[in-house]
């Protein structure tokens, strides 16, 4: 029989009024923005309100490098909130927003699957509350004051050759990674080389993601440094008087967006950083709100745990005084293929071999995890592919290496299919055995940080960088920058640099292309091999099978 898909399930849901959801928190309905009947936003009043109150426990979802078409990880964390009111106890979940770059391009959405979404997923995977779109003015606002002060005489001193801030849009686009400005005459300003990313890689974002509200933001915002006049001595945002208006256009995005899963359970999805080129974490202010309002709360980093969990422990956990109680991992059976060198054609044959050669993949994301000091358990996806064999080699390879796996199969039952995970990191959660600490101290320099990362998350011999980036990292700690966490920007396929190297290598070199200063952020950008912060569409992309059906209805989306 032919399975549903997500979107048809999605169709069927039996939503509540938010307002609904919203009193499931004991969140007044007067403090809820409605847009529609079934979202809102959360208004700041009320969040500054819950200050005083002690933290829930806080669980982390991430997961083994992916495979390209992603293994589960959302559907994983929206199951385990589920699971958790299922047996009792008061959970909300905590996710990012969706990019319309993968929802048009390869990926897809980022509302969960199967029988363990989050609702409405047509609103959510689009424009939603226009979050992305705010963002993505404020960051070109802020592009055309730069311009704009040029123009008119440029009174700052701003070296045009040196003009660091680029553009954006939500879309892969890689026709705009490189381009010329402000040709066709004087009218138009004065041309320069420069280039757009995609909305998710924003500083912007970033900005909103790490911020503790309004006045945070518009504080970070201005912190931003955008270009370097001759003597290199630095430009913010608010040199050019633009954080005011920036934040103004940021006010609505700053709430976070209250929705709910098919068993009607609350989330909060907000933010949408990639954790390949950007920290990969939702907001902070989602996290603390929902931490105050529920027992638990379960969240996710993106990608595998040497991108997303990485930065969720020594970014997020850092600058925002969290700390997770439990993580848990996502394998597949497939993905382990994949990282096992089979092709995405064969994944759905057996294959116990490759699923043995992929498994040194979820070892190292085990240990590397809990060289945090934090407690970790392996989710097994299930898909109807997977045998019995191929499950049980994956137990017994997760139970020598000190921890346990549970086969979950919430993507088909919900909530009823993934009850003994959410049993299981309650009871972890609940007896204070995480030990958290980041990864490296605040006072290591900034290339020993890198290092740091590289040799023990990626398991590298060392990291290859030129004079010129050493020597701007030495830059930037005379500058009074050298305490920033750093980003690293890298292909999500795989420990290394190199999307084709999978399962566990080591002995690698990082090769760092370029780092960039996100001060207003908080933490340094380190783009490592080819990674792109603009991506591009593949041969066949989503957009071409999205589409209106003849009642009006969306399809395709995924």
């Amino acid at each position: 029989m032919a399975h549903k898909s997500d979107i048809e399930i999605a169709r069927e849901a039996k939503k509540k009024p938010i307002q609904e959801i919203g009193e499931m928190l004991g969140i007044p309905a007067g403090h809820l923005l409605p847009y529609g009947h079934d979202k809102a936003k959360v208004d700041q009043q009320f969040i500054d309100g819950l200050a005083d109150r002690p933290y829930g426990k806080l669980i982390l979802v991430t997961a083994i490098n992916p495979t390209p078409a992603g293994e589960g990880k959302t559907t994983t964390t929206v199951g385990l909130g589920d699971g958790l009111n299922r047996i009792g106890r008061k959970a909300a979940i905590c996710i990012r927003e969706a990019s319309l770059g993968p929802c048009f391009g390869m990926k897809g959405g980022a509302a969960g699957g199967g029988y363990a979404q989050v609702v409405p997923m047509e609103d959510m995977n689009l424009h939603f509350t226009g979050d992305f779109h705010a963002i993505t003015s404020a960051h070109n606002l802020l592009s055309a004051m730069i311009d704009n002060h040029i123009y008119w005489g440029n009174e700052l001193g701003i070296d045009e050759r040196r003009v660091s801030w680029r553009r954006v849009v939500d879309m892969n686009d890689r026709a705009l990674r490189d381009i010329v400005t402000s040709l066709g005459g004087v009218a138009n300003g004065f041309p320069r080389q420069t280039g757009f990313d995609i909305t998710v890689a924003s500083e912007v974002m970033a900005c909103l993601c790490l911020a503790s509200g309004l006045e945070d933001l518009q504080q970070r915002l201005g912190d931003i440094i955008v270009a370097y006049r001759r003597d290199r001595s630095p430009i913010f945002c608010r040199d050019l008087k633009a954080d005011g208006a920036m934040t103004v256009l940021l006010k609505d995005a700053m709430q976070p967006n209250l929705v709910q899963t098919l068993e009607n359970n609350p989330a909060f999805v907000h933010g949408g950083p990639f954790a390949n080129i950007a920290h990969g974490c939702n907001s902070v202010i989602a996290t603390r709100t929902a931490l105050r309002l529920a027992d638990y709360v379960v969240t996710e980093a993106g990608f595998g745990a040497d991108l997303g969990a990485e930065k969720f422990m020594n970014i997020k956990c850092r600058k925002a005084g969290l700390a997770p109680d439990a993580v848990v991992i996502v394998a597949t059976i497939r993905a382990l293929k994949s990282n096992g060198g089979v092709a995405k054609a064969d994944l759905g044959k057996e294959n116990v071999e490759a699923v043995l050669a992929g498994c040194p993949n979820l070892g190292r994301h085990i240990a590397n995890l809990k060289s945090f000091g934090v407690p970790v358990v392996v989710a097994i996806n299930h898909f109807v592919s997977d045998t019995d064999t191929e499950i049980g080699v994956v137990r017994a390879y997760v139970a020598e290496h000190g921890s346990e796996a549970f086969v979950c199969t919430h993507w088909a039952e919900g909530s009823a299919g993934i009850v003994d995970l959410a049993e299981r990191v309650a009871r972890i959660a609940d007896s204070g055995v995480s030990q958290f600490a980041p990864l490296y101290d605040d006072d290591m320099p900034l290339f020993a940080k890198i290092e740091t990362i590289a040799k023990r998350i990626y398991h590298a011999s060392g990291v290859l960088a030129d004079k010129s980036i050493r020597n701007q990292l030495h830059q930037w700690e005379s500058q009074g920058y050298g305490r920033l966490p750093i980003c690293m920007a890298k292909t999500q396929y795989s420990f290394s640099t190199d999307p084709n190297l999978r399962g566990a290598p080591s002995g690698h070199g990082v090769p760092v292309r370029e780092v960039r200063l996100a001060a207003g952020a908080g933490f340094i950008v380190v783009i490592c091999g080819e990674i792109m912060t603009m991506p591009g569409l593949p041969r066949v992309p989503s957009a071409e099978t999205i589409g209106l059906n003849d009642a009006g209805e969306i399809e395709g989306l995924f």
